[in-house]
């Protein structure tokens, strides 16, 4: 890839408590959390000056408040959220077509094409950030560069509230001494991994050998890991795409993974995947379910089916196997993620009918017992469509742990 630096990264900063900072004017430089309590619960954000303490999403509200004793917990208004983030987006739509919307709060921008318009990359994102403060009221940081990858990693560099602009002349002087965490893709796992070996900077990666990534990370994190310090990414702008996978989480703070904990909470993200399929007439093959002990090691299963499913009922069976799959290699120790997601999707309108004996086999979406399930799931999602998701639901799901829907719901926009 060629050319300047006209592929911008923006990043609403600390987002969900920033607008709630904007909402009420008496929280703004107060450390905050939104989510949690005291008491309990799960921080699902936190401000910057809330972060200054170490406080952050995922953490248990208890410890949050061990950590800054004048945090302030407020509940969220997750309607305004979505406002003011779409509200963003179309900001960015005024300076080019080109946008990659990838969350609820950060896209990235292809402003070639807008140069001509609006003056150089670094003029186009001075004009963004400032558009969006004065006409939302949200700080924005805006990485700019050659690539995706490089562009990300200056928007991070840029917060909170800043533009970084990177020269593409100077860039791996630019990437060398940034800590490894930086990069997409190192999560805490890896980043521990690496420094193990003593590898903490993006310079120290890059003078790695690919080979020697791909046996401490395996082959294709490593691979990809070995590309990105160099900065080799070839990937363009997406506009649209349709989404190779539907997925949620529950952060669950530190719980020992009980048969009730499991169930209820496997069983309220499989109804969250589940009906988001079947909202698009989309099933999928492979199950996947991603365990996240307290050490923050994790830990995946997968299965793939005969036949595509979106049954709430279906997904949540198979994924209960898959995660004590994972918990029988961990006897005792505590959780603090469960995730489900569904891929190999395909189209599916509607089912069609088995020749066999009843019941069948449940998971086959063509029995009559599975059939009888999709059946049952669309006329629950007819009624939730006119009064609410809150009006049916199957009991064991009713009191999952962990985030409130409509917060899940904002980072589940994936078809």
């Amino acid at each position: 890839m060629s050319g300047g630096p006209t592929i911008l990264h923006a990043d609403l900063d600390a987002f969900y408590a920033s607008v709630e900072q904007l909402l009420d004017p008496a929280l703004r430089g107060r450390p905050i959390a939104v989510g949690g309590s005291a008491g309990g619960g799960v921080v699902l954000a936190a401000s910057y000056e809330a972060k200054a303490f170490g406080v952050r999403g995922g953490m248990p509200g208890r410890q949050a408040r061990q950590l800054c004793p004048r945090l302030t917990f407020v509940r969220g208004h997750f309607g305004e959220y979505q406002r003011l983030a779409d509200d963003v987006m179309d900001i960015l739509h005024s300076v080019t077509p080109a946008v990659e919307r990838i969350s609820i709060d950060e896209a990235f921008l292809d402003v070639s094409g807008s140069t001509h318009l609006f003056g150089s990359p670094a003029g186009i994102g001075a004009r963004l950030r400032h558009q969006v403060r004065r006409e939302v009221g949200l700080p924005i940081s805006i990485g700019a560069a050659r690539t995706k990858h490089l562009a990300k990693v200056a928007s991070q560099v840029a917060k909170p509230d800043g533009l970084v602009v990177v020269d593409p002349e100077r860039e791996r002087e630019f990437l060398a001494p940034l800590p490894v965490g930086l990069m997409w893709g190192v999560g805490p796992v890896a980043e521990r991994r690496l420094a193990e070996r003593g590898i903490r900077t993006i310079g120290d990666l890059a003078g790695t050998p690919s080979a020697a990534l791909e046996r401490l990370l395996g082959h294709a994190a490593g691979a990809k890991l070995a590309a990105l310090a160099l900065n080799e990414d070839p990937r363009r702008i997406a506009t649209s795409r349709r989404a190779r996978s539907v997925g949620a989480q529950s952060a669950l703070g530190r719980r020992r993974p009980t048969p009730e904990l499991v169930h209820q909470t496997l069983g309220h993200l499989a109804d969250r995947v589940g009906g988001r399929l079947r909202a698009h007439a989309r099933a999928g093959r492979t199950v996947t379910v991603r365990v996240r002990f307290a050490g923050m090691a994790a830990v995946t299963r997968s299965l793939t089916l005969p036949a595509p499913v979106s049954a709430t009922l279906t997904l949540t069976e198979v994924a209960e196997q898959l995660a004590w799959q994972a918990l029988a290699d961990h006897d005792g120790a505590d959780i603090s993620l469960l995730a489900i997601s569904v891929s190999n999707l395909a189209a599916q309108q509607h089912v069609q009918l088995e020749l066999t004996v009843p019941p069948g086999d449940p998971r086959s979406p063509g029995s009559p017992a599975g059939s009888a399930r999709w059946a049952l799931d669309h006329s629950m999602d007819a009624v939730r469509a006119r009064f609410g998701r809150a009006a049916v639901t199957y009991l064991s799901t009713a009191r999952a742990p962990g985030a409130p829907d409509a917060f899940r719901e904002l980072a589940e926009r994936d078809l």
